[in-house]
């Protein structure tokens, strides 16, 4: 297993909502989910609040705190019972290819992947 991966190739615990969810300081997890909100607007053109940050301990965390439970390329893995998406006979597929617009570090990732099996 390829530690810290998510299914879709981020690096949850480079994540600034996972990193969020662990700072022990009240007024910086209040700054970190300001800055989490602009960022989300910024990169996915989607209006979000402060307070809509929900706390995240990794989508591969079994029945931990998820930003989204309702993740298309989480349920798809966890459906196909894949390790993550790197394994998965339709790579890339939409979803994906959408997030490496945003996050070309996740596809990197999940190449190397695939190159390794």
């Amino acid at each position: 297993m390829h530690e810290n991966l998510a299914y879709c190739g981020l690096i949850c615990q480079s994540c600034q909502i996972y990193l969020a969810t662990r700072e022990p300081d009240e007024e910086k997890r209040c700054k970190a989910r300001v800055d989490i909100a602009q960022e989300i607007k910024k990169h996915y053109g989607q209006e979000c609040k402060p307070e809509d940050i929900g706390d995240c301990d990794g989508c591969m965390t079994e029945g931990g705190r998820l930003f989204s439970t309702d993740c298309p390329i989480k349920i798809c893995a966890v459906e196909k019972g894949i390790e993550n998406c790197a394994y998965c006979r339709d790579y890339p597929c939409e979803a994906l290819e959408k997030l490496f617009t945003t996050d070309p570090g996740a596809g990197e990732r999940l190449d190397a992947i695939r190159k390794e099996k």
